[in-house]
């Protein structure tokens, strides 16, 4: 394996065991890699496979790059709402990977 794929593995192990802190016992695996192998030319860097739960400025980010082009919700207020459930849902984790962030607010959308 290279390094970047062990970089990558390690990135759904890390989504994978918060998945599990936060309650979800049954991933989907295929979806939860689709979100692993996006940020594959980020991986070196570390801020960007992170969520900051508490900078409104990275939440608009996520709502904007993620929840509108990726999921297609336009509803801000909606977005927004389910963005905020999964941040306060994942609180109690430091270091919010954002794979794992990517599939909550998902799943809270869906």
């Amino acid at each position: 394996m290279s390094d970047r794929d062990d970089k990558l593995a390690a990135l759904k192990a890390t989504a994978v065991s918060q998945l599990k802190e936060c309650g979800v016992s049954n991933i989907d695996h295929d979806q939860l890699d689709g979100y692993v192998n996006s940020l594959r030319s980020m991986v070196d860097n570390k801020d960007a496979t992170l969520v900051s739960g508490s900078d409104e400025s990275e939440l608009e980010t996520v709502y904007r790059n993620f929840v509108e082009k990726k999921l297609g919700v336009s509803d801000k207020e909606k977005g927004m709402s389910a963005i905020h459930k999964v941040a306060d849902k994942m609180s109690g984790i430091r270091m919010k990977s954002r794979p794992a962030f990517y599939y909550l607010v998902a799943h809270e959308l869906s």
